[in-house]
Parts: structure tokens; sequence; C-alpha cells
């Protein structure tokens, strides 16, 4: 794992050391880690998005189709 340092400002650095307090994380690394964990995966599920709204229009759903969804949803309970 390489190293890298960052400059924050008085009141980043206290609200980082705050959420490691909090959060459960063990050192200020891990938290900003996870930050950039959860980035990356907003940035994934935004790309997605964009491509479902850019593929086009879909085939017209029947209404039995949503039925049978509620029935698998209801037999997993």
């Amino acid at each position: 794992m390489t190293t890298m340092n960052i400059s924050l400002p008085d009141s980043l650095k206290v609200y980082v050391d705050e959420q490691v307090g909090e959060g459960g994380y063990g050192t200020s690394s891990e938290y900003i880690r996870e930050l950039i964990r959860k980035d990356q995966d907003r940035k994934r599920l935004r790309a997605i998005i964009l491509q479902g709204a850019t593929s086009g229009l879909a085939d017209p759903v029947a209404a039995d189709y949503f039925e049978s969804l509620r029935a698998r949803v209801r037999s997993r309970k």
C-alpha cells in the first residue's frame, strides 16, 4: 500500500476525527478509504443509470408480469 499526504483545513480535520470516533473507524485513513470507495460506487451507479436512460424505450410489460413478481416475493416470506 502506498501513502498519500493531504492537507485539510482545521475544520475538516476536526470533522474527520469526529467521524473516526463515531463511525467505528480505526484511523482517519480507513475513513478516507471508505469515502473513496463510496464515491467509486456512486460513479458506477450513475454510469449504469445513464446507460439505462439512453438505451431507448423498453417493450411494454403485461400486468401479469407484475403479479408474478408479487407472488414470488410473497412466497419468500
